[in-house]
């Protein structure tokens, strides 16, 4: 239970941060609809679902060193279509620091765009938006504690109102 109100706490740092992070008053990120799981690849211009972002996201971290820790947190049911996580095992990667680089550097390759960028005591908090979805690279392998994280947020209405809701929920039974 811990691992999800954490979860939804970072959905909630996700969406805070896509909603700050419009250039210019344009949204560059095309339809916000939930495409529940049609699996539009987010190739011209389409809109990514829940499992493409996973793909692109594990096929980065997995190439740039990382292997994902099975023990990552749960995704509520009903939001399932809305966000995901990826934690990566930092203990086993050989150098977490340069397999994050690497990651992302993956992802910006593949159309991600990097929006900002929080360095402080160590960790790096990386933001980036594409297709509709924004997504949090969390490093905090400087250290004794080792975790590499990516949650990604469907910036769209509909998902915003049911992550408040999750987040609202578990606020409450705190």
């Amino acid at each position: 239970m811990r691992n999800v109100k954490w979860v939804a706490a970072a959905a909630g740092v996700v969406l805070l941060v896509a909603g700050c992070g419009s250039e210019g008053g344009s949204d560059k990120g095309g339809s916000a609809s939930v495409t529940g799981g049609t699996g539009a690849s987010g190739s011209g211009g389409g809109k990514l679902d829940a499992a493409a972002v996973t793909k692109e996201i594990e096929a980065a971290a997995t190439g740039a060193g990382f292997a994902q820790d099975s023990s990552g947190d749960d995704i509520a049911p009903e939001l399932k279509d809305c966000m995901i996580t990826w934690t990566a095992d930092a203990e086993k990667a050989a150098d977490p620091v340069k397999s994050y680089g690497g990651t992302i550097t993956a992802l910006t390759g593949g159309g991600w765009k990097e929006l900002r960028s929080n360095e402080m005591n160590g960790s790096v908090i990386k933001s980036l938006e594409k297709s509709g979805w924004t997504l949090q690279a969390s490093n905090h392998a400087q250290g004794p504690l080792k975790m590499v994280m990516f949650v990604a947020a469907d910036s769209g209405p509909e998902c915003a109102a049911k992550i408040a809701a999750d987040n609202e929920k578990a606020r409450q039974s705190s």
